[in-house]
This record gives C-alpha cells, structure tokens and sequence, in this order.
C-alpha cells in the first residue's frame, strides 16, 4: 500500500497495539469452517477479507506470526492475543480476519470452505433466541463496565 493511498478500509487488534489499512476493496470475503480455523480464532469458523499485499499495510506495529501448517501463517497480536490473519508463505495475498476491521459490516462473505467440519448447529443461529447486551446486562451494569478495547478508528 503507497504511503499516499487514502484507506479504503481499516482495523486492528482489541487493544489497539497492531493496526492494518487497506488501499482498495478484498477480492473476496468467505467463511472458513475447517478444524484448523476453528482451532486458530477459537470460534465455530473464520471470517476472512482477501487482500493483495500490494493493497494492504500494517500502520502500527507488527503482528507475531504462527506457522499453523506447511504452507500457512497466521498472524496475531502477540500483547492481546486477537487472531489478525491467515496468509499462505510467500503467496501474492493476505486474508484478513474480517471481526478485527473497524467496520465488519461492509465485509460480507460470498462463499464457504472447509464444510466437511461445519458444525451442525450453525445453519440455525440466525433462529436462536437473541437479546442486545443492554438487554442481557442491563442498564446499571452495563454502564459500570470500563472498556479497555482500543476504539474502532485511529
């Protein structure tokens, strides 16, 4: 990414320690449900924006790296922990964790892989009974708890 390109898109780690800005929109965005993505974001499945490293850049600081197989890293904030990327060695493109972007709702997946580790109960989520978190902590509670989760800007 060229130091004048104006961010199309931006994110980073929850305490602000590694943050990363895009000059142009992902390729694509897909979900990944195989046994070694739900092992590295600790979720049911891994929601990635796929970048061209020409369009991306890390703006503040550097993530440590996981070899989580022979052909693939991940990349992490080694302070807070928060899954970043996925990316094959030496391969043109980055895949970008879409919870770490600042705006995760303009990044919506198209596709899915690894679906031979889907877990069953996903297909029905969107079914399941829901509350807001001020429904779910109410007022008083809610309003006592102090984020220390760096804000979704820079």
């Amino acid at each position: 990414m060229t130091s004048t390109a104006k961010p199309v898109l931006t994110g980073g780690c929850q305490c602000g320690a590694v943050r990363f800005a895009l000059s142009a929109p992902p390729a694509k965005i897909s979900i990944c449900h195989c046994r070694m993505c739900q092992k590295a974001s600790g979720a049911p499945f891994a929601s990635f924006a796929d970048i061209e490293h020409a369009d991306f850049a890390w703006t503040k600081g550097k993530p440590a790296t996981f070899r989580s197989s022979s052909i693939a890293e991940r990349d992490f904030c080694r302070d807070c922990g928060t899954p970043l990327s996925y990316r094959l060695i030496d391969g043109p493109r980055i895949e970008i964790m879409t919870g770490a972007f600042d705006r995760p709702d303009r990044l919506v997946p198209t596709r899915q892989y690894g679906t031979e580790s889907r877990l069953g109960w996903v297909v029905g989520v969107a079914n399941l009974p829901s509350q807001t978190t001020l429904q779910n902590y109410g007022p008083e509670k809610l309003g006592g708890i102090v984020s220390h989760q760096h804000p979704d800007h820079d």
